[in-house]
């Protein structure tokens, strides 16, 4: 079977996380094409990846590639996909999506107008470690979930000028552009929404004009609680990249830092000695190498083959994308957010929300 031709469209430093995963699929896909609008940048990731061609207008790699990466800024996603989609197209959007709902409807529609892949990079989805994660809950091995946080601290400064320092660019701030990994990790662990809460702030991170940390909190049908904690403003970092489940039965953890996700059981009930020692157990191991992107591609390049919808779809994400939207005008306002109607069984043409950024 011959491989599936792909173009990376925008090669800057996002592009490169992805390169390392090609090396894993290089019987399955082949990079035939990039573009940059810096021509130098383009032709740089040419040279790394093979491809044959570098071009500083996407649309000059269209007759040359069966599908494309797209790895833009993200108010150029919606011109973008969509002249690839109605170019006959698979198009693989780096997150998220579009910067509005609307954009994200069209795009959705034009992908099954024309048939073709229309897939969000969520690559924590994918990630072997986070699947154990979604399988033990699932099967409820330590009881009920009742609390899922997630937690990603880290130190994001663009320069001056940079694209994500604008707010209509980038869509929001660090919770629309990085929270939304994590949005929808929550919709997929825990099920239909409710209500919930945002706060943010640009206090610690000046040079972002929207929040640069935010806290998220979400209510679930099942009376489970879902909470994201994201900043790019640490300076420092205990819990780095994890991910705690309390359930009624044990914790369980994901620590990036060593790659390994942890059971914590029998923990001695608290009579007023502050004694929270438990039992450890490392349950799964991964490999520490690289940022995993080759898992998500996988999975695109099957769908291709197959024609199965991905598992991070459009309507899919943009239910994801709509629970922050709400959260951003709940924030605005000073009220709760209701999220009903947006899980991820839902059906995505039954509600539509405004979609747009708190003040």
């Amino acid at each position: 079977m011959s491989k599936i031709r792909l173009g990376i469209i925008g090669c800057g430093g996002m592009a490169l996380t992805h390169s390392g995963g090609f090396g894993y699929l290089a019987d399955r896909v082949e990079i035939a094409a990039t573009c940059d609008i810096v021509e130098e940048r383009a032709r740089q990731a040419a040279e790394q990846t093979g491809a044959k061609l570098a071009v500083t207008d996407y649309r000059e790699l269209l007759d040359a590639v069966d599908a494309v990466l797209v790895v833009l800024p993200h108010d150029l996603h919606f011109e973008v996909g969509m002249t690839c989609l109605k170019a006959g197209k698979h198009v693989l959007m780096e997150k998220p999506m579009c910067n509005t709902e609307q954009e994200c409807i069209e795009l959705i529609r034009t992908a099954e107008e024309t048939g073709k892949v229309l897939m969000t990079a969520y690559p924590v989805r994918f990630w072997p470690i986070v699947l154990k994660l979604k399988e033990l809950l699932d099967a409820k091995t330590y009881g009920e979930c009742f609390q899922l946080s997630i937690w990603t601290e880290q130190f994001t400064r663009y320069y001056d000028g940079h694209w994500a320092l604008s707010a209509d660019r980038l869509g929001g701030g660090q919770f629309f552009s990085h929270g939304c990994h994590y949005v929808d990790i929550m919709l997929w662990m825990l099920g239909r929404p409710v209500r919930g809460t945002h706060i943010g702030t640009n206090f610690g991170t000046p040079w972002m004009e929207k929040e640069g940390t935010s806290n998220a909190t979400i209510e679930f049908e099942s009376g489970a609680l879902g909470y994201h904690f994201g900043t790019w403003g640490a300076r420092g970092s205990r819990l780095g990249w994890s991910i705690h489940a309390h359930c009624t039965e044990g914790m369980l953890e994901i620590k990036q830092a060593d790659f390994k996700l942890y059971a914590h059981t029998q923990m001695n009930e608290e009579i007023a000695n502050l004694d929270t020692e438990s039992r450890t157990q490392v349950l799964f191991e991964a490999d520490s190498s690289g940022k995993f992107t080759h898992y998500e591609l996988e999975h695109f390049l099957d769908c291709i083959r197959t024609g199965d919808r991905p598992i991070t779809d459009g309507p899919t994400s943009l239910q994801g994308l709509r629970v922050i939207w709400r959260l951003y005008e709940a924030e605005k306002n000073g009220s709760i957010a209701d999220l009903r109607g947006l899980g991820l069984d839902e059906d995505w043409q039954a509600v539509q929300v405004s979609s747009g950024m708190a003040d």
